[in-house]
């Protein structure tokens, strides 16, 4: 006869296995989901994240964003929705806009300036949540806008959401791209995919080149730059929506990430 520990034991097993069985089911419409990943906050993750699935919606594919950046829910503001998810039988029904469907903590915040102050494992638990209850339907791709670092909440994303690969988000410095390699080096111990590295920031102020040095080091494609220009300071929609110059820098980083899926053997629209 089992012990109340072993019995408990079980018991957690059973409903780990369970919620990894409802995420996989919830997630079996969507075709390629991927990671936009970064080792430290402050390099565009987000921006990045954002302006690659307005890009994608753009350019005729069905794509979801999800945010989650627990801590830090910037999404919202950078695609600069103000429509809010439906919650029905349970179910998250995301929002929309540029074409593009969106879930975010940032929805579920009564103030937005109010300080997110988790544990692991309430981190952990929101983001099962959003995996398990969002109805996310057909999709060619979801957006995954990570956790920085390589602590619990990354960790948590990767064991949860099968991924097809990581964008990896850094900038010209040094110290952004040695942290960048810290995430590198965690997606590779989980035996995942680096599908590209995008070097962020790009010009006169930060310098150029220190993301695609980076690339060579680490044998992963680099997918491209984008320069550090006025025009990201228009809140009022997604800069690949506002700039031209902008958006072809993404639709060239788009282009790179869906030839380095099919080099993955993952299926891009």
């Amino acid at each position: 006869m089992a012990t109340p520990q072993e019995s408990a034991r079980l018991e957690q097993i059973k409903k780990n296995w369970q919620q990894k069985r409802q995420i996989t089911e919830r997630l079996d419409k969507i075709k390629t989901k991927i990671g936009v990943y970064s080792g430290k906050g402050g390099v565009g993750k987000t921006t990045v994240a954002v302006n690659l699935a307005v890009t994608l919606a753009k350019s005729g594919a069905r794509v979801g964003l999800l945010d989650v950046d627990i801590d830090c829910p910037n999404v919202t503001r950078v695609l600069a929705i103000s429509e809010k998810p439906d919650y029905v039988d349970g179910q998250i029904i995301p929002a929309e806009k540029w074409g593009v469907k969106v879930v975010s903590m940032a929805f579920f915040q009564e103030n937005q300036e109010e300080a997110i102050i988790w544990r692991g494992p309430m981190i952990h638990n929101a983001i099962n949540q959003f995996l398990q209850s969002t109805q996310w339907d057909d999709l060619d791709y979801l957006v995954v806008d990570m956790p920085p670092g390589t602590s619990d909440s990354p960790l948590t994303v990767m064991q949860s959401l099968p991924m097809d690969g990581f964008v990896v988000v850094s900038t010209p410095q040094d110290l952004a791209n040695l942290d960048a390699k810290r995430c590198i080096n965690m997606i590779r111990k989980m035996n995942l995919n680096v599908l590209g590295i995008v070097e962020n920031y790009t010009g006169e102020i930060f310098g150029q080149g220190g993301a695609s040095t980076l690339a060579k080091e680490v044998e992963a494609p680099f997918l491209g730059s984008m320069a550090l220009r006025p025009s990201y300071r228009d809140n009022s929609k997604p800069t690949a929506l506002l700039d031209e110059a902008v958006e072809a820098e993404y639709y060239g980083v788009a282009a790179a990430l869906k030839k380095s899926l099919k080099e993955f053997g993952s299926e891009a629209a």
